[in-house]
């Protein structure tokens, strides 16, 4: 996995932290190659892989399917997981200062998979979501337990306008005081979105202040649309 590792360091994440501390979200191009994203479809029926699958229907949580991975998490996945968060863990704990809260965030993934361990968050959080035509994910938050890092990614594993229509990825924004704004994004095949957990902090004319944020994904179209979601904290045991 090396290659990843080198092409994660060669990004310019001068750009991704200010666009994060901008907007709340960042889109890197091209991480995954074709074939690197079509392993990871394929591998969706490999039930060996993964610890739960829900049918989002159930839940009341949208339309359609995602599966949870076991651990040893697939090496690729493994390596994305363990070089990008160091990477963020600067700008989630500027985050946390700009709000006076009393977080701060380890170096390294293992340090912060520890600090997930000592409250009995032993399950990994890494996903991989289906949807069909019809199918969407309602607005929420990826927290999982007492102990959570504030930024999460997903990567988009086939491509819009070609294998599906629709499917939008949606990010909405609360303001205090003041109405919701929605943020639309459409990143293509091999891309990674980075974004906001659950909330960032503003610069308003007196200090700053915090804004919630949800996710979700629009209604498809037409065809199938995967993706695979990487959080970087664990889940109650």
């Amino acid at each position: 996995m090396y290659k990843i590792k080198s092409t994660i360091e060669n990004i310019d994440w001068t750009f991704i932290t200010e666009s994060m501390h901008e907007k709340g979200y960042s889109i890197i191009p091209n991480l995954l190659t074709n074939f690197e994203c079509s392993e990871l479809i394929t591998g969706y029926n490999n039930s060996n892989a993964y610890r739960k699958t829900v049918v989002m229907e159930r839940y009341r949580f949208g339309l359609g399917e995602y599966k949870y991975f076991n651990y040893p998490l697939p090496n690729l996945i493994q390596s994305i997981r363990e070089s990008i968060y160091p990477k963020l863990a600067p700008i989630a704990n500027a985050w946390m200062k700009a709000l006076n809260i009393a977080t701060t965030f380890p170096n390294t993934h293992q340090q912060l998979l520890e600090q997930c361990n000592a409250n009995n968050q032993l399950k990994a959080t890494v996903l991989i979501l289906k949807y069909g035509k019809g199918g969407f994910n309602t607005l929420h938050q990826d927290l999982y337990g007492d102990v959570y890092f504030p930024i999460q990614t997903v990567l988009f594993l086939n491509e819009p306008d070609q294998d599906f229509t629709g499917g939008e990825f949606v990010l909405t924004q609360q303001t205090p005081r003041a109405q919701s704004k929605a943020i639309v994004l459409k990143p293509k095949k091999g891309d990674m979105l980075i974004f906001t957990t659950n909330f960032r902090p503003i610069k308003g004319t007196k200090g700053y202040y915090r804004v919630n944020m949800k996710h979700g994904v629009s209604e498809i179209q037409s065809g199938e649309r995967y993706t695979l979601g990487i959080i970087f904290h664990d889940a109650l045991s």
